[in-house]
């Protein structure tokens, strides 16, 4: 299940170019049993994704958790420790499920126009809590992506179809060797 902001849910997109399902291509591609959910939820922050994670997960049973989140705290200028108190929340509970998912977490950060301290302090928390909650981590879901104008639809903001593969690859390359580990 791929937790996640518009990002993932593939705002201006069609949902079979939205990274979670070139996602599922390559899983197939690998002869993986796994089945990718997209939670994707344009405009979602990181409070929102806490609140409805444990929804998700009373839902269905959850082997793989990908958490994409604090993007709209970033371009919000929320603060760092209340995105960082939501995302380790979301860990925490996702650790309480029997038996617990693997997580994989999903770096951001903010926009520069907000000053070094708060651009370092946002983008620590990913790396820190990762670490702490023995989460795998990709550095950041806009490596190669962001700021690039091709590759952003006119907001500058949104992904086009080629800026989903980019993060496809970029995700897969924690994803897909956690994938491959889980079937030995």
């Amino acid at each position: 299940m791929v937790v996640g902001t518009s990002l993932t849910a593939g705002l201006g997109v069609t949902p079979e170019e939205a990274y979670p399902a070139l996602l599922q291509k390559r899983i197939a591609e690998a002869g993986l049993p796994q089945r990718v959910v997209n939670a994707g939820l344009s405009g979602e922050t990181s409070a929102g994704a806490r609140r409805r994670l444990e929804w998700l997960l009373d839902r269905r049973d959850v082997a793989v958790l990908v958490i994409e989140t604090g993007a709209n705290d970033g371009l919000r200028a929320q603060d760092p420790g209340a995105t960082r108190a939501n995302v380790e929340a979301m860990l925490e509970r996702a650790a309480r499920e029997s038996p617990p998912p693997r997580v994989v977490l999903v770096g951001m950060q903010a926009p520069p126009n907000y000053g070094p301290d708060y651009a370092r302090g946002f983008r620590a928390l990913y790396s820190e809590l990762a670490a702490k909650h023995h989460a795998a981590l990709v550095p950041f879901l806009l490596e190669g992506v962001g700021g690039v104008p091709r590759l952003n639809q006119a907001d500058g903001v949104h992904p086009t179809p080629e800026g989903h593969r980019v993060m496809a690859d970029t995700v897969w390359k924690v994803l897909g060797p956690l994938l491959q580990s889980a079937q030995r």
